[in-house]
């Protein structure tokens, strides 16, 4: 990375650290990650002037977890990576039930980025939540390294 270069804006927007108004992306990895988390977790009709980007993840956040489930979900991603991130080539997609690790009583954490996050008690809930796993490849990267996100729906 030569000094002062970014691609563009990191996606979740937080507070730059460096001077910057915003977060930015300082290599091109970092700006495809950021434009597949930010296509993913758009709504899909929530954008003026492009109605079809995005996707519709949040419908299905209490859905079953079940095979027809699975595949819309699957169907859903890849469809919008398609038209929308064509240098992105999706390799795997994986969506399994999400199991916490440790039963939770209701603790309020800021594991990760300092962001608070309140897990609700109770196994009820747990029937209802999925771990999407997205392993990807960059068709410009020469190297061709694999990357994956993941979302908890």
């Amino acid at each position: 990375m030569a000094d002062g270069i970014t691609y563009g804006l990191a996606f979740p927007f937080r507070q730059s650290q460096k001077g910057d108004y915003v977060n930015l992306t300082e290599t091109s990895g970092d700006e495809i990650r950021s434009n597949l988390i930010h296509l993913l977790l758009t709504r899909r009709g929530y954008r003026y002037y492009l109605p079809d980007f995005g996707t519709r993840l949040y419908e299905f956040i209490f859905e079953p977890l079940d095979g027809q489930t699975f595949d819309t979900i699957k169907s859903e991603i890849e469809e919008a990576v398609n038209k929308y991130i064509p240098n992105l080539t999706i390799e795997n997609i994986t969506i399994e039930a999400y199991v916490d690790s440790e039963p939770s009583l209701g603790e309020l954490s800021s594991e990760q980025f300092d962001i608070p996050i309140y897990r609700v008690p109770g196994a009820n809930t747990e029937e209802y939540t999925a771990k999407v796993k997205i392993e990807y490849t960059d068709d410009n990267n020469p190297f061709g390294s694999k990357e994956f996100v993941i979302i908890n729906l």
